[in-house]
């Protein structure tokens, strides 16, 4: 399998990345790393638990979420690995943005930005982790995870993606998945799956993004505790809730169990 990883970014612009950047850690109970990269831009988000799989960029026209795929050295070097996926996704109909020689940077056939990194063997896939908010109705007991990569596909460019990313990855989509929701079978222990969001035509964006997901069992206390912390109420609906970090940008707490990422029986 050519994926080893996956990491999510938070692109955040200068002016909103310290109060949004101090939502996540508290929300993720994960502490920040030292800045590192030319110009301090880049930092991890260190999990208490397991290894890594949340970074922030300052990125001036964030904010957004890209993701990182770390791939597998299989013996060879793995800045060589890194380009032979890059000729790969090429033909598969990505297009290369930025060639940095150790990564590089991609969009996909419908226009989300992505990387293709090298792998640095994280393998341990971090545990839910607890509410960090005053105990309300047996909140104390409820625990969230950060465990997915929501990619909000316009209308018209969704049979593209769909093709595109089983491809790329080698995880084949759920045969069950039904409507507008269709998540890729990500292999056992991988930190982040991808899940392919067929928008409406009413809506107004036609490239690519991409939003996190967090998966719990007690989305309602969930909720209240991240609302304490400073986020902002979209709407819920039945199986997730939509809100907004700091910087504005949304993210969702759905309804599946931490642990294996799907609906709860």
């Amino acid at each position: 399998m050519p994926i080893r990883w996956t990491t999510a970014m938070l692109d955040l612009p200068s002016d909103v990345l310290d109060e949004t950047l101090a939502f996540w850690l508290h929300v993720t109970g994960s502490t920040l790393s030292p800045w590192r990269g030319d110009q301090g831009e880049y930092a991890t988000l260190v999990p208490a638990d397991g290894d890594d799989f949340l970074r922030v960029q300052r990125f001036d026209a964030g904010p957004r979420v890209h993701l990182d795929l770390h791939v597998a050295a299989d013996g060879r070097d793995p800045v060589e690995a890194v380009r032979a996926e890059l000729v790969r996704a090429l033909a598969l109909g990505a297009a290369l943005e930025h060639d940095a020689g150790t990564h590089v940077v991609l969009s996909s056939p419908g226009g989300y930005v992505f990387c293709l990194v090298r792998d640095t063997g994280h393998a341990r896939r971090p545990r839910a982790v607890p509410v960090a908010a005053p105990a309300r109705d047996g909140d104390g007991r409820a625990c969230a995870l950060v465990d997915q990569v929501c990619l909000d596909v316009p209308a018209d460019r969704f049979d593209d993606e769909a093709a595109f990313w089983p491809a790329l990855t080698g995880w084949l989509l759920d045969p069950r998945a039904k409507g507008e929701l269709v998540p890729l079978e990500r292999p056992a222990g991988m930190p982040l799956r991808i899940l392919l969001q067929r928008l409406g035509g009413d809506d107004a964006r036609r490239e690519t993004t991409a939003h996190l997901d967090l998966a719990t069992v007690a989305r309602p206390a969930v909720e209240r505790a991240h609302l304490e912390m400073g986020a902002r109420l979209v709407a819920r609906r039945e199986r997730w809730t939509t809100l907004l970090d700091p910087s504005g940008h949304p993210y969702c707490l759905t309804a599946r169990d931490p642990q294996t990422g799907g609906l709860r029986a």
